[in-house]
């Protein structure tokens, strides 16, 4: 579904300068995806990036032989899928779905190598971007090989709020257990906590969070490390809290 080009729910787009921007806009197009839409799979040839606006959040996947596909990296508003670290078309490894639909800017891969070279303030952001977003693999690995899963779990959920803006996440306990690579039954566990001390409660299809301080002091502090690392290197793009 086509809609009006702007900017405005991109906090990664709405850091360049006007001047800048304006080099974009013929090049960027309009669309909006539903809860549960792939945007690339494994192998698929990578030819658009996509800047998620307002509250559509997005993940990347990595599918294990055994079945499981685990979340790696949340992006929203503060980022963008495809083509950012690397130049020119090559094909994913990961799958990209969305997790909390709505509005979406993709871009020809082909037009932004040429705007990227064209142009050192855009080349610069999505260099910078790029950086922040190996930041958020590197901390990914490194909690879910030490951090409890009520640790990560609430890291999770916080970090949903944060990025949607929304304090209703859409995701079955199967589908966080999915994500987290763990049995149902744990994640089930860690949930039925969380709401016997008020912290959340769960309906069909969806998490409402209640005391988002309180989750977020049960959390792990990566996503602290992730958006300070993106205080320094793209001051003003990570959600607020």
């Amino acid at each position: 579904m086509t809609a009006t080009i702007t900017h405005g729910g991109s906090n990664l787009l709405s850091a360049l300068r006007p001047e800048d921007r304006e080099l974009l806009d013929s090049h960027l197009e309009a669309c909006s995806f539903d809860s549960g839409h792939v945007i690339y799979d494994p192998g698929d040839n990578v030819e658009f990036c996509y800047f998620p606006l307002g509250s559509a959040l997005c993940s990347y996947f990595v599918e294990l032989d055994c079945g499981i596909a685990v979340e790696t990296v949340l992006i929203g508003r503060e980022g963008a899928l495809g083509g950012v670290v690397s130049a020119g078309s090559l094909p994913s490894y990961a799958r990209a779905n969305v997790l909390h639909g709505g509005r979406f800017l993709r871009l020809d891969l082909r037009a932004l190598d040429r705007l990227k070279r064209e142009s050192g303030a855009i080349g610069n952001l999505f260099a910078r971007y790029a950086d922040c977003l190996m930041a958020q693999v590197f901390q990914s690995i490194a909690c879910n090989a030490v951090h409890t899963i009520e640790h990560r779990a609430a890291k999770w959920l916080s970090a949903a709020v944060e990025r949607t803006g929304s304090h209703d996440v859409t995701m079955t306990q199967e589908q966080l257990a999915s994500m987290m690579g763990i049995g149902r039954s744990y994640a089930s566990r860690v949930l039925q906590r969380f709401k016997r001390d008020g912290l959340l409660r769960t309906r069909r299809g969806g998490i409402e969070v209640l005391d988002r301080e309180a989750l977020v002091a049960r959390a792990c502090t990566c996503n602290e490390q992730v958006s300070g690392h993106f205080g320094k290197v793209l001051s003003g793009v990570y959600p607020e809290h």
